[in-house]
């Protein structure tokens, strides 16, 4: 657990994590800044480095790390930004030896105005 970096606050009744045995799992993250709730950026790329950096947060707290990740859901408002989030994405996996599996769903609308993408995890322990 990472002392000096908390996850981002839940915006809604749910956990941040929670765990099923060896299994973490993590609540979706939108690719808002921790300290004020605002998005990082109005595009996709930039929301979608949040979002990562937001799971990285929740990771350490649950005592985990990316190599754990073992399935990750994206979920997009247009599936036309999917190259983008997939550049973002590969990048915070690069030290892993192996990506996790993964589903991309194109989605109606998200939990905050203006959000364009939204990530969760499963992550294993074992």
């Amino acid at each position: 657990m990472s002392a000096t970096t908390p996850p981002p606050q839940s915006i809604g009744p749910y956990s941040s994590f929670r765990w099923a045995g060896d299994l973490c799992f993590l609540s979706g993250r939108l690719g808002l800044r921790p300290e004020t709730g605002e998005l990082a950026g109005a595009d996709t790329a930039s929301q979608t480095a949040q979002a990562m950096r937001n799971l990285h947060a929740g990771l350490r707290a649950a005592g985990l790390d990316w190599p754990q990740v073992v399935k990750t859901t994206v979920f997009l408002i247009d599936m036309a930004d999917f190259a983008q989030v997939n550049q973002v994405y590969a990048e915070f996996f690069r030290s892993c030896p192996e990506y996790p599996a993964r589903s991309c769903v194109q989605v109606a609308a998200l939990p905050k105005p203006g959000a364009r993408v939204e990530i969760e995890v499963v992550a294993c322990r074992a």
